[in-house]
């Protein structure tokens, strides 16, 4: 548990404003090595990737004991802090999303990502019930000891095309990030977000350290950082490209 204090502060330690921490998702043991072999100073799992490697469909359709098995393996794997993604936190309720977080803690997390729409129909759900859920989550890790980065995931700019994006998204953006802020959230995931002006006005507006996920739309990793991005991350990236080079590699030996 000592170790798992250390690791935790020093994952927080890591997401610095102006300078961020580049988390190139994992999804197994495997992908957990030769990530931390690569010279990361921290892992991250994406819950597309795990569930396509394990033949799911992303959305909690995998069962969470196996998503819970598949981090032990990974936090043994490897002696760097380990953040998970929870998706919408397995839970109908605030105390069963604490429960989930407690389950991953004693598992070996020292992070953890919750999104704020539905699994079963995609919209975003109401400021308060979301809030609510993240507090029943940092409440849990409280009760363990445990200073676990609560990353908070809004999906207002996944709801809708890049080119839709303006500052109505980010205005409502900042107000779900004001409010996870006050459950006691410690970053602000904003996935779908690529456009550099609007990237800038979440960074000024945000009351936490604002984590973006690359792709090939966002700007570089050096104008992020000029920007004040606290965390960037791949998500679903880097699963792909390893599958398809194992395609290819596939078809060249059948060739």
């Amino acid at each position: 548990m000592t170790d798992q204090v250390t690791k935790a502060k020093t994952f927080r330690a890591l997401n610095i404003p102006g300078q961020p921490i580049i988390l190139f998702n994992v999804w197994d043991a495997g992908s957990a090595k030769a990530v931390a072999a690569s010279g990361a100073k921290a892992l991250a799992t994406g819950s597309w990737s795990v569930a396509a490697a394990h033949g799911f469909e992303d959305g909690e359709f995998m069962p969470f004991d196996l998503a819970i098995a598949n981090l032990e393996r990974i936090v043994a794997a490897t002696d760097l802090p380990v953040t998970i993604d929870l998706e919408t936190g397995y839970g109908a309720n605030p105390d069963e999303v604490g429960g989930t977080i407690a389950r991953a803690i004693e598992a070996g997390a020292i992070g953890y990502n919750i999104e704020d729409s539905f699994r079963e129909s995609g919209p975003l759900r109401e400021i308060a019930d979301q809030a609510a859920r993240l507090t029943g989550a940092k409440k849990a890790a409280d009760r363990l000891g445990i200073p676990a980065f609560l990353n908070a995931r809004t999906d207002v700019f996944l709801l809708a095309a890049p080119y839709q994006h303006d500052e109505s998204h980010v205005a409502t953006a900042l107000e779900r990030g004001r409010a996870y802020a006050d459950a006691g959230a410690d970053g602000f995931f904003v996935p779908g977000l690529v456009d550099e002006k609007l990237i800038a006005r979440v960074v000024e507006g945000s009351p936490l350290p604002v984590n973006i996920m690359a792709s090939a739309k966002t700007p570089p990793a050096a104008r992020l950082a000029e920007l004040g991005v606290a965390r960037i991350s791949h998500g679903p990236g880097p699963y792909r490209m390893a599958m398809k080079a194992l395609e290819d590699a596939a078809r060249a030996a059948l060739g």
